[in-house]
């Protein structure tokens, strides 16, 4: 399944942000004076998505994540996921999420056709949290976590940023969750998206490694990790798996499965480019199911090779107007 791009790489992985909309102020998402949100009329309406994931599932996408912004502050948010979990030739549909209003919407969701989630969480400590996501919600993350874990919206991933002098001192928490809950904790670097000038907040993760080794976790059991980015590890015993995602040291391009839909309706074939096609112009325009299905087939075509941060290091969108 999946449709290959000029470079022979199959192309099976849609994520779709719903909203660039969020209830948090991530420091490292947003600019300091904030951002201003996407007008209304040009969000791309609910059955427009649908519209664009179904031709995406009829040439070869069985693969989807919702994402926003938050995806959960979208008012029908359930019942989308239902419309999408129905459509043929769809085989993964998951979410990434804050997890902030996860534990009230787990039943929903998971009832809905959702099959598993993500969780962006980058501190343990609740001061810290407050300081770098803008709200005292922390022990309402964690509630969501162990609400989707016992829904069966698994395995769940729950995603650090590590950030160098910010939080890379959290690292051995976060490992220590693994060993008595079959959580997947990924260890992710931190991506300069909003400024060139260099990645003050860069640690490689060859020097997470280190910092793991130092507290204890020296000995790590590589794990088969499918088709993802992150190389897999477990700590002998634990419950759960380390993953470590290096888009910046060790970049994974060469395997990259994936294409993202904003919710302004650009497709991006890759996250750290500038690169966007405005498929939302080509579809309100007018255009028939088959040509929506070859503009896509197009665009993949025409994936680049490998990001370009060394080139293009400034983005023109941050990851709050992208989807995670």
């Amino acid at each position: 399944m999946g449709i290959s791009d000029a470079l022979g790489r199959n192309i099976h992985y849609l994520r779709v942000s719903v909203t660039d909309r969020c209830n948090f102020r991530c420091t490292y998402c947003m600019p300091p004076g904030g951002v201003q949100w996407i007008p209304h009329e040009e969000i791309l309406r609910y059955q427009e998505l649908i519209r664009i994931i179904r031709v995406a599932a009829q040439i070869g996408i069985n693969k989807v994540r919702i994402t926003g912004g938050e995806p959960l502050v979208r008012r029908g948010i359930v019942s989308f996921i239902h419309e999408v979990a129905q459509l043929p030739g769809i085989e993964d549909l998951s979410m990434t999420t804050n997890a902030s209003l996860l534990a009230e919407n787990v039943t929903a969701l998971k009832k809905a056709g959702l099959s598993r989630v993500n969780i962006s969480l980058d501190t343990l400590r609740a001061d810290r949290f407050e300081h770098l996501c803008g709200r005292d919600v922390l022990s309402s993350v964690l509630a969501g976590i162990e609400q989707a874990q016992a829904a069966g919206l698994t395995p769940v991933k729950i995603n650090m940023v590590v950030m160098k002098g910010v939080n890379d001192d959290e690292l051995a928490d976060f490992a220590r969750m693994t060993l008595d809950k079959p959580y997947e904790i990924r260890f992710i670097e931190h991506m300069p998206f909003r400024a060139a000038g260099g990645n003050k907040m860069l640690l490689p993760v060859a020097e997470m490694q280190a910092v793991l080794a130092a507290q204890g976790f020296d000995k790590l059991i590589p794990e088969a990790h499918g088709d993802g980015p992150a190389d897999v590890y477990r700590v002998p015993g634990a419950l759960g798996t380390l993953g470590f995602i290096s888009p910046v040291t060790r970049h994974f391009c060469e395997e990259c499965n994936r294409i993202r839909l904003t919710a302004d309706g650009r497709i991006k074939p890759c996250l750290l480019s500038n690169q966007e096609y405005n498929i939302k112009q080509v579809m309100r325009a007018g255009c028939s199911d088959d040509e929506l299905a070859d503009y896509l087939r197009d665009v993949i075509l025409h994936k680049p090779s490998h990001h370009h941060l060394d080139e293009e290091p400034t983005l023109r969108r941050g990851m709050s107007k992208i989807g995670g």
